[in-house]
């Protein structure tokens, strides 16, 4: 070997040292304070009390959303989901015993939703959120790992997650989970009320509604969790609001009543679920019942106010506002009226309607693009939609008719350009 290539060996062969101690030191961290883990199933089956508590868990948890591919059996896996770092795949969650959860134990269940780990001791993605099921009480655990034996097995293979170099690896996913993340679990806030404490719990553990409503950084790390102040939601382009903002989703000016109404119904008076929160109300606070729903609604309304995020500065000309006016005419007035007020219980007013002032465009693109359901619920059992016009209006023209519904009737929100249809298609 020639002189002038060991030196650069030596420290390729120095680096992938530091790198392999740094990673076990990483591990290290990551396993300090981790309970020793059972390996034995108990034989004593769970009580039907057990199981019914655990399957209205699982609804709280909307587990199935991703745990159930389209068309698929129920709970067993296999539902690709789309990340900026590569698509991580559904695992089974049925009783199979070689491809679900018919080997683990309690145990296995609880630490997967505690510390992130799998019956292996593997590190797991946190696609699963166990960055807010790490709230989660033990009791809980239990319940959901009873109900989940229950399902019928499906001899259904996990597939392998597809992502890119470096995040595929553990010793990456050590590093992230040493910056981002703290296993903990749900401590009630003293002076709160027992009510609102529940709200709190389900917001931030089960309900996982940080998941979608906090701003995350550039390695997908939730930025400030407690505060769910919106976010973009990645690789789907909607945009969650501000829970905490009123000009926003906040709800702190709503009734309780009006709160709960949209949690359960997916519709209030006070506004209407779509998108992928259409689909949270669907799958599950739908199926709460009315002691959480009311913790819930409790908790949102206490948020502290948060300022609305401020309006872009982009401002359209009136030849492009005619251009608005002309299709909301003949596209848009005979549902949501010629002056934006709407139909009763039936089509929203557009005037003043915050999906429609707030900062970002995204969601009013999104549903002039591919139009939009509130969700069937009991209370809403035939929902009226709106159909899509990204096949029929190009994005010059969507961009017209989102800038001129964002500052008609009173409404004073940036205009929208073609450019900013084209990020959200």
């Amino acid at each position: 070997m020639s002189r002038s290539l060991s030196l650069p060996i030596k420290l390729l062969a120095g680096f992938v040292l530091l790198a392999g101690l740094a990673a076990a030191w990483v591990a290290w961290l990551n396993v300090r304070g981790e309970q020793p883990v059972s390996d034995n199933i108990s034989a004593t089956a769970p009580s039907m009390e057990q199981v019914q508590r655990g399957a209205y868990l699982a609804r709280a948890g909307n587990c199935a959303a991703c745990h159930t591919a389209r068309g698929g059996e129920a709970y067993a896996g296999g539902k690709a989901l789309d990340t900026p770092f590569g698509i991580v795949f559904a695992s089974n969650l049925t009783s199979d015993p070689e491809t679900g959860l018919g080997r683990w134990s309690a145990d296995h269940f609880w630490r997967a939703l505690h510390h992130g780990r799998s019956r292996d001791g593997r590190l797991l993605y946190p696609a699963f959120p166990y960055t807010e099921y790490t709230q989660v009480t033990r009791a809980d655990s239990d319940a959901l790992y009873a109900f989940l034996r229950t399902m019928p097995p499906v001899r259904q293979a996990n597939q392998p997650h597809d992502l890119r170099f470096p995040y595929s690896t553990q010793a990456a996913l050590a590093v992230w989970r040493a910056l981002y993340f703290q296993p903990g679990e749900f401590q009630s806030e003293p002076g709160k009320p027992a009510e609102w404490n529940r709200g709190a719990y389900l917001v931030r553990g089960l309900g996982h509604c940080a998941a979608c409503h906090a701003p995350r950084n550039f390695m997908g790390a939730l930025q400030d969790n407690p505060a769910l102040s919106g976010g973009l939601i990645p690789m789907q382009n909607w945009y969650a609001p501000s829970l905490a903002a009123p000009a926003e989703a906040g709800v702190q000016d709503w009734s309780t009543a009006e709160v709960k109404g949209l949690l359960k119904n997916g519709i209030s008076a006070r506004g209407a679920a779509m998108g992928p929160m259409a689909e949270v109300v669907y799958g599950s606070t739908q199926h709460l019942n009315d002691a959480d729903l009311q913790a819930m609604a409790l908790f949102l309304r206490d948020l502290p106010r948060q300022a609305p995020a401020p309006q872009p500065e982009t401002r359209v000309g009136s030849t492009v506002l005619a251009l608005g006016a002309k299709l909301y005419k003949a596209q848009c007035a005979e549902c949501h009226g010629g002056k934006g007020e709407g139909q009763g219980g039936i089509y929203p007013a557009l005037a003043g309607l915050r999906t429609v002032t707030q900062a970002s465009s995204a969601n009013l693109i999104k549903t002039i693009i591919h139009g939009g359901f509130t969700p069937t619920t009991e209370g809403n059992p035939r929902p009226y939609g709106m159909p899509p016009f990204g096949q029929s209006l190009d994005n010059a023209e969507i961009a017209a008719l989102a800038s001129y519904v964002r500052t008609a009737w009173g409404n004073r929100a940036s205009g929208v350009t073609p450019f900013d249809v084209n990020r959200v298609r």
